[in-house]
């Protein structure tokens, strides 16, 4: 199955996880409906300059963020870092962690939840 870039579910989210401004997220697949693997979310993240996502916890799953474009801050189970594209992060375990966009553009995220 191919899907063209413009195709995808889009939703807008205020304060996301008591994070701060609005991010948007592109559903790139639908679990349950276009993939049978034991994903929860598949999906390009868009977090605004001076927006970000709140900390929260993962538990029986892992989260992965791929950096694509624009810098963010991590908060890493209360390690702080910045990040660029090409960096990736996993969280999971209960482990929780927090990101925001820290640069003039929008930071973009491919992010993949996992349940295990």
């Amino acid at each position: 199955m191919i899907k063209k870039n413009g195709s995808y579910r889009s939703e807008l989210r205020e304060k996301m996880r008591g994070g701060e401004g609005q991010v948007e997220i592109q559903h790139l697949w639908q679990p349950q409906d276009e993939m049978k693997s034991k994903n929860r979310l598949f999906a390009k993240l868009i977090i605004h300059p001076g927006s970000s996502i709140g900390f929260h916890k993962h538990e029986n799953e892992d989260e992965v963020f791929v950096i694509l474009k624009g810098e963010g801050e991590v908060d890493d189970n209360g390690a702080k870092s910045v990040v660029k594209p090409g960096d990736s992060i996993i969280t999971g375990n209960g482990a929780g962690h927090s990101i925001r966009c820290i640069s003039n553009e929008n930071l973009e995220v491919l992010a993949v939840i996992s349940a295990y």
